[in-house]
């Protein structure tokens, strides 16, 4: 089942690994999200849970590294801006942590843009 390439196959074990976490299981999660990210290393969905996961545990360099990776797959997406907006905030490089804080609301007002709220009478 977790030789990977299948869609489905990735998605449980990114499920399986945020369960791992959301249950305290850290180090479980990591060794999911490190299978799938070498099963499928253009998934932004492993890299980006390995960021956050990284990122909760304070190991800041991992987190980088990861949501490094999933930034180079979806550079417009809200929340690996928001990610990696904290990152750089915790790593205390405010003018990085000002820039992907900025794409993260831009990326906001792009999709509210597309999806704008129902007007009200």
């Amino acid at each position: 089942m977790f030789g990977l390439p299948m869609a489905d196959d990735l998605q449980t074990l990114i499920d399986d690994a945020s369960f791992d976490f959301a249950t305290g299981d850290a180090e479980g999660a990591l060794a999911k999200l490190a299978r799938a990210t070498a099963a499928a290393p253009d998934s932004f969905e492993a890299w980006h849970a390995c960021a956050e996961v990284n990122f909760s545990l304070r190991r800041l360099q991992p987190a980088l590294a990861a949501a490094d990776q999933a930034h180079r797959l979806r550079p417009a997406d809200l929340f690996i801006n928001t990610t990696l907006s904290r990152i750089w905030m915790e790593l205390g490089d405010k003018p990085k942590a000002e820039h992907f804080g900025a794409q993260a609301r831009m990326a906001g007002w792009k999709e509210e843009l597309k999806n704008p709220p129902p007007k009200t009478q």
